[in-house]
């Protein structure tokens, strides 16, 4: 895919941009430039798939409510305090926005704390045209495949072919966040786009 375009837009909203062929080759950039840190994950198929977490342990202290052997909540607080914080997204607008949604917010909420660097490592599959469109695909993608892998009983997740705008209690879909530009603060923020379909 050419992400030339997308780059320049998120480059000109304030993200620095890194852009990789392969899981393989962001997982190894991601591995060389984390070190001696502390380091917050955000529940996501695609860390999971570049085994970040196995990495990254080696030489940084990592917390994700995944794999950690705390609580989950002890390590999602930790997440909130630490020096780097990895996420994915759900959608990613070829005009440079960036949409996630979350049912417990810890992941979004996460992204906005005042980490040293936050970097949204992003397959090709994830990019659309605008952000009208980026949000219909967190919304009808994204989101039912996810509350299908949950085990949620949700309407979407019989089939994860769309939102049905549910009143479910199991509704993952709880909140919609949108940076249409990099927070005014100190952190760096970092988009890795990968030339690979990656998680949902």
């Amino acid at each position: 895919m050419e992400f030339s375009t997308l780059a320049k837009n998120l480059e000109k909203r304030g993200y620095r941009v890194t852009v990789c062929r392969t899981k393989e080759e962001a997982a190894a950039y991601l591995d060389a430039t984390i070190r001696g840190k502390t380091v917050g994950m955000g529940g996501s198929v695609t860390l999971n798939t570049l085994g970040l977490y196995e990495k990254l342990q080696l030489h940084n202290k990592v917390y994700w409510h995944w794999r950690q052997e705390m609580t989950p909540e002890a390590a999602k607080l930790a997440s909130y305090q630490a020096d780097v914080y990895l996420s994915s997204l759900n959608g990613v607008a070829e005009t440079g926005e960036l949409v996630n949604i979350d049912g417990n917010c810890n992941r979004v909420a996460a992204t906005l704390a005042a980490h040293e660097r936050v970097c949204f490592v992003v397959g090709r599959n994830k990019v659309a045209p605008t952000l009208e469109a980026a949000i219909h695909r967190a919304r009808n993608i994204a989101a039912p495949k996810n509350a299908q892998r949950l085990g949620c009983k949700t309407p979407c997740a019989v089939k994860a072919d769309h939102c049905y705008d549910c009143k479910s209690p199991e509704r993952i879909c709880r909140t919609l966040n949108v940076l249409w530009d990099k927070p005014l603060s100190k952190t760096v923020y970092e988009v890795v786009l990968i030339d690979e379909d990656l998680g949902y």
